[in-house]
């Protein structure tokens, strides 16, 4: 069972080591003299040995105080150094943020907020998963991340969800696409359009699918697991593509063209997702802080240029 010992029985202990004089330590623990002796009573009580030999002249420690005073002198030093890490902590001056993103927003939006948070906690590592949605929920479900931006799937009832922003989808088609010249697409103008796939576990996929339900459209057989991979193949003219405007980047390099889906309910909602029976950390916390208001729907509006709804990549 461990001694009930406080730090100011440790502290009145080590001021008597100092001054050797019961007055002069009591001064200096701002104690009468009557109260600092029953402080040190108390203290001897606790550890279960004497520690102090009093005469009428002099104060000196017995074998087991000059042995206790370096158990004290360690005992107050861990605690400070423990209160002063804790203090860090909350200052956020020291900690760890982990966090599971699309690979999507992980390329376009994070890195600037990361590069943000870096210079302002520059003490607290931060690590970042891109990863598909499932992957960002089971990495969150694991405890290995403290917030997931991802988008809405199955088995999101067990954690805490709202909306960070609203990704619209685009048709990303060749310059000498008979609907390379519209302003913005319809979906009936999609009948007969060869589609290029992304793999079914994807969102993007999942949303396009949703999307198309019930349209005339044809699946160009062609199905795979990147977005490089994607614009390659249209820019082959192997078909076309509807990809959210988060992953427009990757289409860049090609001569391609994307043009808006003329509904505003063709959108991706991209989700904070966090876990219910656990409270963010003071990092994390400010990870959530400069993610909303950096990256919300209302912060990307009031930032971005006009958007145009047709775009040369």
């Amino acid at each position: 069972m461990l001694p009930n010992i406080s730090t100011r029985q440790l502290q009145a202990f080590l001021a008597l080591d100092q001054y050797r004089h019961f007055t002069k330590a009591a001064e200096h623990c701002h104690l009468s003299q009557s109260a600092f002796s029953a402080v040190i009573q108390k203290l001897e009580a606790n550890v279960g040995a004497k520690l102090v030999q009093r005469d009428t002249r002099n104060v000196t420690l017995t074998t087991e105080g000059e042995l206790f005073v370096e158990v004290a002198r360690a005992l107050l030093s861990d605690l400070d150094a423990a209160f002063t890490d804790m203090g860090d902590f909350i200052a956020r001056r020291k900690g760890r943020v982990a966090l599971a993103v699309l690979p999507s927003l992980a390329a376009n939006g994070v890195p600037q907020v990361l590069a943000e948070y870096k210079a302002a906690y520059p003490g607290i590592t931060v690590q970042l998963f891109d990863a598909l949605s499932d992957q960002c929920l089971q990495l969150l479900r694991q405890g290995k991340v403290d917030l997931a931006l991802t988008a809405p799937g199955a088995n999101l009832a067990e954690f805490d969800t709202r909306t960070l922003c609203s990704d619209p989808f685009f048709f990303v088609c060749r310059r000498d696409h008979p609907l390379a010249h519209k302003r913005k697409i319809s979906m009936t103008d999609l009948v007969g359009c060869e589609l290029i796939h992304l793999a079914p576990s994807t969102s993007v996929r999942q949303h396009v699918d949703r999307l198309t339900h019930g349209l005339a459209v044809r699946h160009s057989g062609l199905e795979v697991e990147h977005l490089a991979t994607v614009a390659a193949l249209i820019g082959h003219g192997l078909g076309v593509s509807l990809v959210p405007e988060l992953t427009l980047f990757q289409f860049r390099s090609l001569d391609l063209v994307a043009i808006a889906l003329d509904t505003e309910a063709v959108v991706r909602p991209i989700l904070i997702v966090q876990r219910k029976d656990r409270d963010l950390t003071h990092a994390a916390q400010a990870m959530l802080d400069m993610i909303e208001a950096r990256l919300s729907t209302g912060a990307r509006q009031r930032t971005a240029a006009p958007a145009a709804a047709r775009l040369a990549l």
